[in-house]
């Protein structure tokens, strides 16, 4: 017989599940007392921090991470950046404390009355085991689960005596013993049908989307896009980049408005969509999406994306696999390759203060080209995807559920799990404000990054969409007298505000040099035009 805090930390061996994503309470101590050396604990001073730190690993790394819960609160604490991490799918493995089992029908200090019910609907599945003996295969049922598509977050409620029961040492054995395969491959026939159809279409597009993002997904993209000559553009609102923005054939991000998207497709007859949801819209501008004799089809491997697309057709497959394989079936296209997508707008350089166009500009001519950017600078997401060229699986990433908060946490996780890739955070002032505390991590850990945050002392994509409904009037738009810079030292972090494309790239250089966090706080004026 064995202890099931020492079951559980087998099991989270079996899953390679040893970097922790915490904040402690007191019913979490009977777990992290004795703390494995061949584990790491990454400390965040608040839960939507160390969410949002899980959520950049995980989705760098591609794999499961542990994240430590303080009960009830700190669930609740942690839901706004669990909202992103539900929405990118990422796959993180949530345990909370809970009191003691002899308290739990009581109205005793931490007790969760509804455990499973609290994350929901942002779990793929929760779970409190009825008896202590459970625990293991509870954790290893959610390690499996998380790992599985379509990925998400996990939740177990653990009563924090639970961790000194004991269970049959065997039986533990077996449950770290076991392997789930996944094999989403499409069938011949359907690879044949999609080959066929893309060679009698007289003007195919490819759309791509956050699932892609992985070195396979690249490859399998190019190949299609190359053999067929399709012109590729990045769904709306996908939080990361599934082809290289670089390539002759890509031609844009997608607006994210029925209308604007129809436009932007208009004469195409055949829309192949691939690891990206078909649509995100925000806000609701109507319009005719598909017009004509126009196909869609959806290549997803989540049944909820399949059955809920408001048009065309789904294949339920894995989509790299299936891009892959359509690569190989299909016959190299005799139509002309399109036309080179378009380049960035020059910028004006000089002007004071900068534009948020300008500062990507500047960004996009120091960063290096194996670098991550993660992007939370919401009213000027566009400006930055239009002037920085993501040439790099595992380049871009951005918040997915809108949850603000998201950029300085994640991209800590990011520069965790991928040490030897250089990584920028721009964030806006505004959102900047929702996760400040991530510094201590940055500091603690010493994590190699650049923060840059576009100063506008107001929440600018409001208002531009405030102007889009027609309102005046509206109060709570303005945030100024904020001095982002002493924050920052305030928490060790080596800060400083400029001025200027010069001083601008002269400070991101230095920055990428330098080992720790660093935090530049840009001023700047207007944005190229409305997101919508």
């Amino acid at each position: 017989m064995i202890s099931v805090r020492q079951a559980a930390f087998d099991i989270f061996r079996s899953h390679h599940l040893t970097t922790v994503f915490g904040n402690p309470g007191s019913t979490e101590l009977p777990m992290l007392a004795d703390f494995p050396t061949d584990f790491r604990y990454v400390l965040g001073l608040q839960e939507g921090v160390v969410v949002g730190m899980a959520d950049g690993y995980a989705q760098a790394t591609g794999r499961p991470v542990l994240v430590n819960l303080h009960s009830a609160p700190g669930v609740a604490t942690a839901m706004g950046a669990l909202v992103n991490a539900a929405a990118a799918r990422s796959p993180l493995v949530l345990t909370a404390g809970q009191q003691v089992r002899a308290l739990l029908t009581g109205p005793a200090m931490l007790t969760n009355p509804e455990p499973t019910v609290l994350p929901r609907p942002l779990v793929k599945w929760s779970v409190e085991p009825p008896r202590p003996q459970d625990v293991p295969a509870a954790l290893a049922r959610a390690a499996h689960l998380a790992a599985l598509p379509p990925r998400g977050p996990v939740l177990v409620s653990l009563p924090m005596d639970d961790w000194a029961a004991e269970v049959d040492e065997d039986d533990v054995r077996s449950l770290a013993a076991r392997r789930v395969a996944v094999s989403a491959v499409p069938s011949a026939q359907v690879l044949a049908g999609l080959a066929t159809r893309i060679t009698a279409a007289r003007s195919p597009v490819l759309l791509v989307g956050a699932g892609l993002d992985s070195p396979a997904g690249w490859a399998a993209a190019v190949a299609v896009a190359e053999r067929c000559r399709l012109p590729v553009y990045w769904a709306p609102l996908e939080p990361r980049c599934g082809f290289p923005t670089t390539h002759p054939a890509f031609q844009g991000v997608l607006p994210p408005s029925r209308a604007r998207v129809g436009k932007a497709l208009e004469g195409h007859d055949l829309i192949l969509v691939a690891g990206a949801t078909a649509f995100r819209w925000y806000p609701y501008v109507p319009g005719q999406l598909l017009g004509g004799e126009a196909e869609l089809v959806l290549l997803t491997d989540d049944p909820d994306e399949a059955a809920r697309a408001e048009l065309g057709e789904a294949v339920l497959t894995d989509p790299v696999a299936a891009l892959a394989g359509l690569a190989d079936e299909v016959a190299a296209a005799g139509r002309p390759a399109p036309a080179p997508g378009p380049r960035p707008e020059p910028v004006d350089l000089t002007r004071r203060p900068m534009t948020t166009a300008a500062a990507y500009a500047t960004i996009a001519r120091v960063l290096p080209a194996e670098a991550a950017l993660v992007c939370e600078a919401v009213s000027s997401m566009r400006d930055c995807q239009d002037q920085i060229r993501i040439a790099r699986p595992g380049g871009y990433y951005s918040p997915a559920g809108a949850s603000l908060g998201f950029g300085v946490p994640a991209a800590i996780g990011v520069r965790l799990a991928r040490p030897d890739r250089p990584v920028l955070a721009v964030v806006g002032d505004g959102a900047f404000q929702y996760a400040v505390p991530a510094l201590w991590s940055a500091v603690r850990y010493q994590v190699g990054l650049t923060v840059v945050v576009l100063r506008n002392d107001r929440y600018a994509v409001l208002e531009d969409y405030r102007d889009l409904l027609g309102l005046a009037g509206v109060p709570g738009l303005q945030v100024p007298g904020i001095d982002t810079v002493a924050l920052a030292r305030g928490y060790g972090v080596t800060a400083l505000r400029v001025e200027g494309a010069d001083k601008l790239a002269t400070a991101l250089r230095d920055s990428l040099a330098r080992p720790g966090p660093t935090l530049i706080e840009v001023p700047v004026g207007g944005c190229s035009g409305s997101h919508w």
